[in-house]
């Protein structure tokens, strides 16, 4: 089993309050959610209201599998045209760790 974890940091373009930030960054977790069958929240900066953190999980059988899934939610959120990506960290358990 492998386990693999994916932080982004985000920096949102034309937002100007929290209630605006919800509604840019609801149906995006919403789509990554539902393309990719990975647990997705928004998982930081809360009470920042131009940036975001977004927290995705993902378990499956091979390490290949959860990189190539990682990646492509990585893709997806960095492709926003109302995003601009400002970090992405990874992390990867195996059986071995």
């Amino acid at each position: 089993m492998y386990v693999g974890a994916l932080e982004l940091d985000i920096l949102l373009g034309d937002v100007h309050s929290l209630k605006q930030k919800r509604s840019v960054i609801k149906p995006v977790l919403a789509e990554v959610r539902r393309r990719f069958d990975v647990s997705v929240a928004e998982a930081g900066h809360q009470d920042l209201h131009r940036r975001a953190l977004i927290g995705v999980a993902v378990v499956a059988a091979s390490g290949e599998h959860v990189r190539d899934v990682l990646d492509s939610c990585e893709r997806l959120v960095a492709g926003r045209p109302e995003f601009e990506l400002l970090s992405a960290r990874r992390r990867l358990l195996g059986p071995d760790d």
